[in-house]
């Protein structure tokens, strides 16, 4: 029988990380499993406490969102140890990727019997951010100020917070020259940002790289090129399907490494969590993490 070792944000989503895990524990502990629940003080904190369980052979549990998820599984990428998500966050959208089960009693028979399988992890470099390894995506534009706001928003929470932060990002931003290289291949546009993305989903189940799949060894890099205000409004609405892909507007490039530079301080994010501004290289780690999906 497994042994897992639960870490939780106490801040994601307020009390929906500790609702999320009771349903599981009960489930996991009725079944014979062995679980001890640590509580995070910060993000590096978390990472201290999934590379010391992963070393003891446990099973470890990011309860939370995707700040929590992309920086625990960071921390066990190329370890090893296996990872298991419990979703508790605004967005959850690694776990969306994954086609994780949302009902305690199919996510409890999921840890306890599923199979550790590998997937893809991103390395995340940067002149003024240490070396970082995330799950889900780097984008760099007016997505990552768009979750910055979000982050900062006192009022509103999950999904609400998302939406307010874009608006504020969108009617804020002005165009931006970009610089793009993919593989060694220099691309240059203006415009709105640039995702590179191993899962297709982020900012709260926004399908921004519709054919990303997260072991196939690539990034796919979705560049989204000036637009009117009006048709761009459209366009970040089609993200829900992501129909976005097919406008003249959004060019998509799959690489394994792609650098990320602007003729300003754009602000780039991962998985929510990483702030910092460009130039940012992210690399792919193919599967450099065992997850149980």
């Amino acid at each position: 029988m497994r042994q897992f070792t639960a870490v939780v944000n106490p801040t994601a989503g307020g009390a929906t990380s500790a609702a999320a895990l009771l349903g599981v524990a009960r489930l996991l502990r009725e079944a014979g499993a062995e679980l001890e629940t640590e509580y995070s003080r910060s993000l590096a904190h978390a990472r201290d406490v999934a590379r010391q369980a992963g070393e003891r052979g446990r099973v470890v549990l990011a309860v939370g969102g995707d700040g929590m998820a992309g920086g625990i599984g960071g921390a066990l990428s190329g370890t090893g140890a296996v990872l298991g998500l419990v979703p508790a966050g605004r967005g959850n959208d690694f776990a969306r990727a994954l086609r994780l089960p949302t009902e305690p009693e199919a996510l409890a028979e999921l840890l306890l019997r599923g199979e550790p399988r590998p997937v893809d992890t991103i390395e995340v470099t940067s002149a003024v951010h240490d070396r970082t390894v995330v799950l889900g995506s780097v984008y760099a534009g007016v997505d990552a100020l768009a979750n910055r706001h979000a982050n900062h928003a006192r009022l509103l929470r999950g999904t609400a917070s998302y939406y307010a932060g874009a608006l504020r990002a969108i009617t804020t931003w002005r165009p931006t020259r970009y610089r793009v290289t993919v593989d060694g291949q220099e691309h240059a546009f203006t415009g709105y940002t640039v995702v590179a993305a191993n899962s297709g989903y982020y900012g709260s189940d926004r399908l921004i790289a519709p054919a990303a799949e997260v072991d196939d060894g690539l990034l796919e890099v979705v560049m989204i090129h000036h637009a009117p205000r009006r048709l761009f409004f459209a366009l970040m609405n089609e993200l829900a399907s992501g129909a976005h892909v097919h406008r003249p507007q959004v060019h998509v490039l799959r690489g394994k490494e792609v650098r990320i530079e602007a003729d300003r301080a754009v602000p780039y994010g991962a998985d929510g969590e990483v702030e910092a501004v460009v130039p940012v290289t992210a690399r792919v780690l193919p599967a450099a993490l065992r997850i149980l999906r």
